[in-house]
């Protein structure tokens, strides 16, 4: 009579047997269980919890159109020259619209180089297609400011280097709608992942390191805020000028508490993302209570004062950084965006 043997080990059941198991009927039973348990210890692993909310249900009709608004408006777009911020044999810094895709900025390049060019330079061949063109930094399709192309590989690969070694100084102005904090300057640190249905999440700083369901890791994430005005009052502030007011820190791990009777206001705020994490400015503002006006998908406002808003109201204000080949420091800023503009109007009217 055959002997059978069951070990555990590792969550796992082994089977011994000195006969093929193919004459064994029960023992393809066993190795049934033994495969359907290690799946299920596998899907009971101690991930973390996410902090902040899972995606509004109105946020998935509204998000395929914009989308939708966007990939029109991208096939019909080309750089002019009032898109330039800044350009020299390295770099070339363009103010990105709203609603246009990163890639289609990327891809207008090279025209509105083979068109810009003198005609002497046309002559010596086509500059515009020998140059290898790269992303120094990317935005969200509805935000807008400042995007950095590099010419060649090896300019590139230094500026990527900046950004991730967060050499780089970034600075965003949003419009927000929801509890105005208490204190004018705020830095939240926290974790960032993808949860396991794969939206983007705010984790506490404790999480950062442990592993999420898709495989990937929580990551580091912080952004100083500066608020900038309340409903149109208290006084604008430029970058230069440093705010002398006590900072507010936030190490966040646990779950935000949000008041959802509390008044709605209208606050303009300046963002210093330390880290560069995708959707880093609009999770914290959710995550804080000041939703971005537009932002649907974080739940920002869709229709403000009998408004609707196509997109989210963020844009990247300026980069500071080290040329990759001078080495000397460069500034480059994008004019604000009319919404930003109306706000800061307000108040010096």
């Amino acid at each position: 009579m055959p002997f059978f043997s069951l070990h555990q080990a590792q969550q796992c059941f082994f089977l011994h047997s000195p006969k093929p198991l193919s004459k064994f009927p029960r023992a393809r039973t066993l190795f049934f269980l033994c495969s359907k348990m290690s799946s299920n210890s596998n899907s009971l692993q101690n991930y973390p919890t996410p902090l902040s909310p899972p995606l509004p249900s109105i946020s998935k009709d509204i998000e395929l159109a914009r989308a939708m608004s966007a990939s029109s408006k991208s096939s019909l777009f080309g750089l002019s020259r009032s898109d330039i911020l800044y350009e020299d044999e390295w770099l070339i810094a363009v103010n990105k619209p709203q609603g246009i895709y990163c890639d289609t900025i990327l891809a207008s390049v090279p025209r509105f180089l083979s068109d810009s060019a003198p005609s002497d330079r046309l002559c010596e061949g086509n500059q515009a297609s020998t140059l290898e063109l790269h992303l120094a930094n990317r935005l969200d399709r509805d935000t807008s400011g400042v995007m950095v192309i590099t010419k060649s590989h090896k300019v590139a690969s230094v500026l990527v280097k900046a950004f991730t070694n967060h050499k780089v100084q970034k600075t965003y102005v949003a419009f927000c709608i929801g509890s105005a904090p208490k204190s004018e300057r705020i830095t939240i640190k926290s974790g960032h992942g993808r949860s396991k249905f794969g939206a983007w999440r705010v984790y506490a700083a404790g999480d950062v390191g442990r592993k999420l369901p898709g495989g990937s890791i929580v990551r580091d994430m912080e952004t100083t805020f500066e608020v900038l005005s309340i409903n149109g009052q208290q006084n604008y502030k430029e970058q230069s000028e440093c705010m002398e007011d006590e900072e507010h820190s936030i190490v966040v791990e646990e779950k935000a508490v949000t008041d959802v009777d509390a008044n709605k206001d209208e606050i303009l705020v300046r963002a210093f993302p330390r880290s560069g994490r995708t959707h880093q400015i609009r999770l914290h503002c959710q995550y804080l209570g000041f939703p971005i006006r537009g932002d649907v998908k974080y739940e920002g406002v869709y229709e403000w004062k009998g408004r609707t808003y196509e997109a989210h109201e963020l844009h990247a204000e300026s980069l500071t950084f080290q040329h990759p080949v001078t080495g000397f420091p460069l500034l480059i800023q994008a004019p604000l965006p009319l919404w930003a503009s109306q706000a800061l109007q307000l108040l010096t009217d």
